[in-house]
């Protein structure tokens, strides 16, 4: 296992407040695509953060109303769109993997970290040391939220997986691809004009990579 420092390295501020995350969710036209009212995601924002649940907290919205698919386009870079690499056309089958997401169509993410100090970690060396650190990975739709209302959580040559998301064969075993968020070079099948835009890929789960963290949770609130 590559050497690291101990503990959550990453230096970024914190997401807006909860309300500000709520208009911003509702000026990408994210409360359409998951049956939601506008009014719904504000008063779900006000009430936590009435109830003090909300500093520092990341607004998220079910992967089963608004699904990787759907948001991913909504990324925003150079004033480029975010984009799914072509050979991932099943983004949306990566499913929540040894956690549980709140029973709730709007629920909170705290104490969100990159992971830089798991830089050049595979997937398979990572789990076990966030959950040793008393952290759950964040599942692919929270990485998405969080670069919608932080964009500069998403920097080059730091960039993160999102490990909470595996496909589950139809024999039971897992898929090798594991879900990342990054900058697109613009090489290959992206395509030039797609260089520098946000982009939803896959790295292989026992694979290193030494611009990608790990990024994680210490908990979710419905």
């Amino acid at each position: 296992m590559p050497e690291t420092t101990p503990g959550p390295s990453t230096v970024l501020t914190a997401p807006p407040a909860l309300s500000a995350q709520a208009e911003r969710l509702i000026e990408l036209g994210v409360p359409e695509t998951a049956g939601l009212s506008a009014e719904e995601i504000r008063t779900f924002a006000a009430r936590a953060e009435a109830a003090g649940d909300g500093r520092g907290a990341l607004l998220a919205v079910h992967p089963d109303r608004a699904p990787a698919s759907a948001l991913a386009p909504l990324l925003r870079r150079d004033g480029k769109p975010g984009f799914v690499v072509v050979d991932m056309p099943d983004v949306d089958e990566f499913a929540p993997c040894a956690l549980e997401l709140p029973d709730a169509p709007l629920y909170l993410v705290h104490g969100i970290d990159r992971g830089d100090h798991m830089a050049n970690w595979s997937p398979d060396e990572a789990l076990p040391a966030l959950t040793k650190e008393d952290r759950t990975p964040l599942v692919l739709t929270e990485g998405i939220h969080w670069v919608l209302q932080q964009p500069e959580a998403l920097e080059r040559n730091l960039c993160f997986m999102t490990i909470g998301s595996r496909l589950r064969k139809p024999d039971g075993r897992f898929d090798a691809r594991t879900p990342a968020i990054w900058i697109s070079n613009g090489t290959g099948r992206d395509g030039r004009e797609r260089r520098n835009a946000p982009k939803v890929g896959w790295c292989w789960w026992n694979n290193r990579h030494t611009w990608l963290g790990f990024a994680s949770t210490t908990g979710r609130r419905g």
